[in-house]
């Protein structure tokens, strides 16, 4: 992967970047999505803000090495403080890292999302958490995607600020509102994958007899739960 030729990963996370849109690409690491689309014309601006001496050094040299010095801006800085009002940005995508860590980013750095900007979200694991914080804070899902790549599972969340206040179920929180209704195969296979491990989990700690009745009902009500949503 390079500036030029991104991963199917990115390219759906790019898809949902607007036309002329002044991005901040946080956790950057190469630059290579807001170098992508810097190339090939869909931007106007854009920040990329890395935390790490290494990866901020690879996305510096990154920019320069593509001369698109004039139109992204690299940032040593932790989370959204990468993000000045003066950028005024209007989209923020965050990839590659855990749902919890892109929840802490967004709600660490919520003075920096006063203008609302368009969330673009691609957490590895833990989306539940950050549909919880989308929806506390009013960011309504429009679009959700996901996709198999080197044998992992990626989803991908895009969310806008509306004002009025909506109250999600269970089932779109750990799910998703769109992907449940969407069926995608890598959908049904990381759920599918989910429920076998709940059971072989569930089945050893029966036989060892050290489960809590409890946490071994909560564990049966997730297999439940699972169970369901593909059954639909």
């Amino acid at each position: 992967m390079d500036a030029r030729h991104l991963s199917k990963r990115l390219l759906k996370v790019a898809a949902h970047v607007p036309l002329n849109a002044r991005l901040a690409d946080i956790g950057s690491d190469h630059a290579y999505l807001p170098a992508y689309l810097a190339l090939k014309g869909c931007i106007t601006y854009a920040v990329a803000g890395e935390i790490a001496e290494g990866p901020y050094l690879n996305t510096l040299h990154e920019i320069r090495n593509e001369n698109l010095t004039k139109i992204v801006q690299v940032r040593h800085a932790d989370g959204l403080a990468a993000v000045e009002k003066t950028d005024q940005i209007d989209t923020i995508t965050i990839c590659g890292m855990g749902g919890p860590l892109i929840r802490n980013i967004l709600e660490n750095g919520k003075g920096k999302l006063r203008m609302h900007p368009k969330l673009i979200l691609q957490p590895n694991v833990g989306e539940a958490q950050v549909r919880r914080w989308l929806n506390i804070n009013r960011y309504h899902l429009t679009a959700e995607e996901i996709i198999e790549e080197d044998k992992h599972i990626y989803e991908v969340l895009v969310a806008q600020y509306q004002p009025e206040a909506k109250t999600p179920s269970e089932l779109d929180f750990q799910f998703g509102p769109f992907l449940r209704k969407q069926r995608d195969p890598a959908f049904l296979k990381k759920w599918q994958a989910e429920a076998i491990k709940l059971k072989k989990v569930l089945k050893q700690l029966e036989k060892a007899r050290e489960m809590p009745l409890a946490q071994q009902q909560k564990m049966q009500n997730e297999i439940r739960q699972i169970e369901g949503v593909l059954s639909d």
